[in-house]
């Protein structure tokens, strides 16, 4: 492995920038289509929601394109060349993550004919809910937005010189163009051409870099010399960053609060003919996300194979592991005309599907949760649409500016699956209080909300700036380079005496969405029933989901009664989920203290 220490990068050549420039001229090209096509977006419900005509394979890839960005692309081989194996079994995770979304969360926002998830906790429990938690989900997904937009630039700085910073305008400036172009349509069409463009990247990486070692079964000899084989860690210990039990318990939790209840996802269900087709493309996910998540393990394990004993972070070749994938792919696959583009086409592409739902997503509830809720109520159709596409590229400008403070998290993968559990983890708390527990009212969502969201922050950004855990790498060397002196060795770091309060911050990152929810609903429940709960008896049965009867399926109907909670099912007519198309529900008129009123007013459309 002596030629491993020649790190001299080549650069693109003319066809890599031609592959390059097709990938961009694509996207952009599909937005100005449907820029003109069909309704030309138009209306809101064409430009947010596609006209909910979406058939199940364009918006099952974009949901999976949606959060499996240029993050995942580069973060997953990252981990497995720093840390085994082991972040694999986040992938059983999926098998419970997909059928929650689909069975317990999804029926009431698609059944409930919204534009925004946001508007469902008005209707369940006050407008002020309602903001607090569009604020809070702005917040997450801004500052997530900016780690994706940040982590390509550095694929593209690695393997061209281009400047980040230039880099990270040019990405961000063809995503909200063809996003405010081309609305929905062009984002779930754009997705559905980038996630095949990012498996063919990442496949000719798996299969380039097996051979280079001489075929996958080496790869995994080296993998095993080096300790990278590690599947189950049942540690129960919660300080330990991935365990399978903070890999797949935590990790359930903090997908679900991705598939269950993020606007993105929710937004692009809805764009559907009818909750089936939402519900089959959620479904679709499963073998995507699997699929996905062993391409980017195999590349984690090519790129240790070849570079096992010249670890390039040590060489400073890189600044970190989160740079190994292209650098990679420049000295394995460089020789190959247009094989570099393909990559960075790949990661680019993962960047576009993530941010373009991003903009679509918080366009979509700033109009309908703030600024027709609160400031014009009565605005026009065309003044919404083109106040969603002003929003659309408002956003973009924002998550520009803002990737300049991403560039100081450090690891891309864990620092945007932290950002789930610290922000996502109390949304998906209040949301399932709202749909769980019909006692709860608006004064337990307020507190729940607030003081789970204090409580992840507290860990989180404890872990961040006062008390870093401590995560030991597996072994990595450079005793193997050729022609090299001494270099840097990883130093053994005296453990200092810290105060209990460290392994508090010491806790998996991946179990922040587990202590929201349990904070969120313990807290919520209890200043409900010191309040004044709700009367289950009394509560619109549209707007809560029997989860024992969900969950206890096979009870006789008669036996079903006693599983709602008070909650008077029996008396909404049963809907068929094999129908075509739901009929939209009636809205409710509420009470200024958040109370709901059982008397249905006006469709809401």
């Amino acid at each position: 492995m002596s030629d491993a220490a020649n790190f001299d990068v080549p650069k693109f050549q003319v066809w890599d920038y031609v592959v390059f420039g097709a990938v961009l001229l694509m996207s952009a090209g599909i937005g100005v289509y449907h820029a003109f096509a069909g309704g030309r977006q138009s209306t809101t419900k064409e430009f947010l929601l596609a006209d909910k005509k979406m058939s199940v394979w364009p918006v099952a890839m974009s949901m999976l394109a949606s959060f499996m960005s240029a993050i995942t692309l580069m973060g997953n081989p990252a981990e497995i060349y720093n840390y085994g194996t082991q972040f694999i079994m986040i992938g059983l995770s999926y098998s419970l993550v997909i059928p929650a979304a689909a069975h317990l969360y999804m029926p009431i926002f698609y059944n409930l004919n919204l534009t925004s998830a946001y508007e469902y906790l008005e209707l369940r429990f006050s407008k002020g809910v309602r903001l607090a938690a569009c604020i809070t989900f702005i917040l997450q997904m801004v500052f997530y937005m900016a780690i994706v937009l940040y982590a390509p630039a550095l694929a593209l700085n690695q393997v061209t010189g281009l400047n980040v910073w230039i880099s990270v305008l040019s990405v961000g400036l063809v995503c909200t163009f063809y996003t405010t172009l081309g609305g929905m349509k062009a984002v779930m069409y754009t997705d559905l051409i980038q996630i095949v463009i990012m498996f063919s990247g990442m496949t000719a990486i798996l299969i380039k870099g097996s051979l280079d070692v001489g075929g996958f079964q080496e790869v995994w000899k080296r993998a095993g010399e080096g300790d990278r084989l590690e599947l189950f860690n049942f540690d129960p210990d919660p300080r330990v960053r991935h365990t399978f039990w903070s890999l797949f318990v935590g990790a359930t939790f903090t997908w679900l609060a991705i598939y269950g209840v993020n606007q993105a996802q929710v937004q692009r269900a809805l764009s559907t003919p009818s909750l089936k087709h939402a519900q089959i493309a959620l479904y679709l996910n499963i073998p995507g996300l699997i699929f996905l998540l062993i391409i980017t393990v195999g590349c984690g394990l090519v790129i240790y194979a070849n570079y096992q004993g010249c670890d390039p972070v040590q060489l400073g070749v890189v600044q970190s592991a989160d740079q190994l994938v292209p650098l990679f792919v420049m000295k394995s696959l460089g020789a190959y005309p247009g094989v570099p583009g393909l990559f960075v086409s790949a990661i680019f592409s993962g960047a576009l599907s993530t941010l373009s739902s991003g903009f679509n997503s918080l366009s979509a509830i700033v109009l309908q949760d703030i600024i027709k809720s609160y400031f014009m109520p009565n605005m026009s159709e065309v003044q919404a649409t083109r106040a969603a596409k002003g929003l659309a590229m408002g956003f973009g400008a924002l998550c520009i500016g803002l990737s300049y403070v991403a560039s100081y998290l450090g690891g891309v993968l864990q620092a945007a699956l932290a950002l789930f559990g610290i922000v996502g983890g109390p949304l998906l708390g209040l949301f399932s209080l709202a749909f769980f527990f019909p006692w709860a009212n608006w004064k337990g969502a307020y507190a729940g909300l607030f003081t789970s969201l204090a409580t992840t922050l507290w860990v989180g950004l404890g872990a961040i700036l006062v008390y870093k855990p401590i995560n030991p790498l597996k072994p990595l060397s450079v005793e193997l380079c050729s022609n090299l002196t001494s270099v840097a060795q990883n130093v053994t770091m005296a453990i200092e005496d810290t105060p209990p309060i460290a392994d508090w911050y010491a806790t998996s990152y991946l179990y922040y969405s587990i202590i929201a929810i349990i904070v969120c609903v313990t807290v919520g429940m209890c200043v409900s029933l010191a309040t004044g709960p709700e009367n289950p008896r009394e509560m619109d049965p549209r707007l809560i989901t029997p989860i024992l009867a969900k969950i206890f399926c096979c009870v006789p109907d008669k036996r079903k009664q006693a599983l709602w909670c008070g909650v008077p099912h029996d008396k909404v007519e049963e809907k068929n989920d094999e129908k075509e198309q739901m009929e939209p529900m009636a809205t409710v008129a509420f009470h200024q203290n958040g109370h709901i009123n059982e008397e249905s007013v006006s469709e809401k459309l």
